[in-house]
């Protein structure tokens, strides 16, 4: 549809087109960091604030990139 400009035609259409392909990946997303505080709070109790809340969803649901920084980096 952008290749042959039908874009600017039908801009409803591209919108929904688009909405239709980027929903199911929005809503993976959404299931994956509710179950993941759900691992979290399990573990942890319901004692944790805000804040320690969001740094230790994010180390969990980003692991792949904690695994690969160094630990002796993290001590320094």
């Amino acid at each position: 549809m952008v290749e042959t400009r039908k874009n600017d035609i039908f801009p409803l259409v591209f919108l929904l087109i688009k909405l239709a392909l980027i929903l199911p990946i929005a809503t993976a997303t959404v299931e994956r960091a509710f179950s993941a505080m759900n691992i979290i709070k399990n573990r942890l109790r319901n004692r944790m604030g805000d804040s320690w809340m969001n740094d230790c969803l994010l180390t969990y649901i980003e692991k792949d990139i904690f695994n690969s920084v160094d630990n002796d980096l993290i001590v320094q």
